[in-house]
This record gives C-alpha cells, sequence and structure tokens, in this order.
C-alpha cells in the first residue's frame, strides 16, 4: 500500500458514516522520458520566461490571464484565484445510485483503492460493500480535494471498494459527432456469424501482463546498447509484421471466411460438391463406359 493517500476523510451513506483512505491504483509505467541537451558542452537546456520585445522577466512580475479574445486577457492574481477554490471537506456523501453499466466508458478518468481508515469502519465498509454489489449499483458523489470538486463513483471491487474520478459532461465529446453518419442497417448474417466465431476463437481471460509497449521496450534496448557503444550511433530495428500493401479488403466475405479457417467456395463449387453438375455427370458416365468396354 502506498505510504501517502490521496485522501483521507469519511463516506456518508445517509447517517452512517464510513472513515475510509483513498489511494491511487494505477502508478507510471514504464515510459522512457528526455531532457534536451547541449551537444557541445553535454549541459541540460533550460527555459527562461520572456516577453516578445521586452525579454526574460522576474517571477514576480508574472500573473495569470484568461483569454476573452485574440490579445485580450482578463487578468488574475494568484490571491484572488485562492480565494474561490473549494474548501476541501471530509467527507464524501453517496447523493446518488445508479445502475452499474449505466455511465458509459467515456465518463471515467482515473481508479483509486478505497479502504478503511481502521479496525472500527470495517463492519460498516462491508456493508456498503455488500449492498452495492447485490444491488448491482454504484454510488455517485462529489470530493473536494485540492481546492476542486471531482465528480466520483464507489463500487465493489472484489473485497474492497473503488473510487474512480469522472468527467464532468461539458468534458466528454458526444459520440454521435463522430458516429452519426454511419450506417445503421443490419449487416449480412453470413458475415455476422463468422465474424462472430473469429471472435469467439480469440477469446480469453484478460490478462494485462501479457501486453507489452515494444516501444518502450526497443528504447531500453537502445540505451543500454548506447551506454556500451559508447556515443556511436545505433539504429534500434523492431520485429514487426510487415506493412501490407493494398489495404482495401475486396471481398469481405472471402476474407472473414479465410480468417475463421474455412475455404472460400463459390455457390457454384459448393452445388457441385454437394450433386455435381449434368455435364460432370455424363463425363463420370462416358468415362465408365469405355474403360468396362476395354
Amino acid at each position: 500500500m502506498a505510504a501517502r493517500a490521496f485522501w483521507q476523510g469519511q463516506i456518508k451513506l445517509a447517517l452512517v458514516s464510513i472513515p475510509v483512505e483513498v489511494y491511487p491504483a494505477t502508478k507510471s509505467g514504464a515510459a522512457v522520458s528526455f531532457r534536451q541537451i547541449h551537444e557541445p558542452t553535454g549541459k541540460p537546456i533550460h527555459y527562461e520566461k520572456v516577453v516578445s520585445g521586452v525579454g526574460p522577466v522576474d517571477r514576480d512580475e508574472i500573473l495569470k490571464g484568461f483569454e476573452l479574445s485574440k490579445g485580450n486577457y482578463v487578468l488574475l492574481e494568484q490571491e484572488e484565484i485562492e480565494a474561490v477554490k473549494i474548501e476541501s471537506r471530509k467527507t464524501l456523501d453517496l447523493v446518488q445510485f445508479v445502475e452499474a453499466d449505466a455511465i458509459d466508458v467515456l465518463y471515467y478518468e482515473k481508479p483509486y483503492f478505497v479502504v478503511p481508515a481502521d479496525d472500527l469502519a470495517e463492519e460498516a465498509y462491508a456493508v456498503l460493500r455488500d449492498a452495492l454489489r447485490k444491488a448491482k449499483k454504484v454510488g455517485l458523489g462529489q470530493l473536494s480535494v485540492r481546492g476542486r470538486e471531482q465528480l466520483v463513483s464507489i463500487k465493489p471491487c472484489g473485497r474492497g471498494l473503488v473510487m474512480e474520478v469522472l468527467r464532468y459532461a461539458d468534458e466528454v465529446t458526444k459520440a454521435q459527432t463522430y458516429f452519426r453518419g454511419l450506417p445503421a442497417d443490419t449487416v449480412d448474417e453470413d458475415m455476422l456469424d463468422l465474424a462472430t466465431s473469429i471472435i469467439d476463437k480469440r477469446t480469453a481471460p484478460f490478462k494485462p501482463e501479457e501486453f507489452r509497449d515494444r516501444y518502450v521496450d526497443a528504447l531500453h534496448r537502445l540505451i543500454e546498447k548506447k551506454k556500451k557503444a559508447k556515443g556511436k550511433r545505433i539504429i534500434e530495428e523492431v520485429d514487426d509484421e510487415p506493412a501490407r500493401k493494398g489495404g482495401n479488403v475486396i471481398d469481405l466475405m472471402a476474407a472473414l471466411k479465410k480468417s475463421a479457417g474455412e475455404t472460400a467456395r463459390t455457390p457454384a463449387t459448393k452445388k457441385r460438391s454437394k450433386s455435381g453438375s449434368a455435364t460432370d455427370t455424363g463425363n463420370r458416365r462416358a468415362t465408365a463406359a469405355k474403360r468396362k468396354s476395354a
């Protein structure tokens, strides 16, 4: 468990208050960060705050400005901004409950683990967890932290609870903006069955450890090689599938059948495979008669 909690307080369910601690459920991965370096000296590049036509300025001369129009700003001092910040509260009031699948995936931003603050809180904590699971509901509330309010959800996760920070409505772009022009007609049933069979064959339990960022891995290998090469230029090759030329799939049905492991047969081929054509039958009879007369 992390040494420092993101938030400490109480989850309030009507008249019941549950002391909890909240910890980040995610961490920075294996991302590689770089700094800009001045090659002749090997020293890092620093940036100064400058004004066009003036040059470098002192930090105490800087204010924050909200741009109303091009070049027109409302200037705010830090004290004015601090005065309107929401006072941090130590209570998360669950004001509403919704179906577990009612929140669109686009609204989820970041997860946190919620744990009881002490042994005395464990019973009430377990009651809330099991009640949410039984009702198949998610609790909603607003958490005041670091000067602003965050919309959050509380839901069961194994033996515990997870709090997820949600985006507000004005932070999410409506899907219709991008999907409105797509056809809503039902697709071909045979193609649908083939695509479904491919999905079924490739269905397996989710194991996130089996997926890696190959770019990050290649960067780490490159850095190690560069250390040993004493500054020589190295080009790291990434093992990847060759790009396919002509990306358009002309025969979708044939591509689906091939993907599903079936033989792409034309309707005529299928018909002959069942009963054979009249010409084929006649040819077979003529051949048999020649063999008999011989």
